[in-house]
């Protein structure tokens, strides 16, 4: 005699963000503690920067390009800069 088992059912996994908060940061600190940041996760992982440096719009495509990252959106509303990065 066989027993069929029903198999629990699958979870629907949510991918969460890494949100990095360098408000108040100044140039070079936002890119270099990105690249740290960054060099703690996975690669595929989505990590949001939020900065108040204006050359943060210069750096963090720059450094994105460099090292092969996906900047997959950045905003700016007033004097706070958002930046959505895949890790590559």
């Amino acid at each position: 005699m066989t027993i069929q088992v029903p198999k629990p059912p699958r979870a629907n996994f949510v991918s969460q963000d890494t949100i990095l908060d360098l408000k108040g940061l100044k140039c070079p600190l936002p890119v270099l503690k990105t690249r740290k940041a960054l060099s703690r996760v996975e690669s595929g992982t989505r990590m949001i920067v939020q900065t108040t440096d204006p050359m943060a719009f210069l750096d963090i495509p720059h450094f994105c390009n460099e090292d092969g990252h996906t900047l997959e959106s950045s905003e700016k509303d007033g004097d706070n800069g958002r930046f959505t990065i895949i890790k590559a």
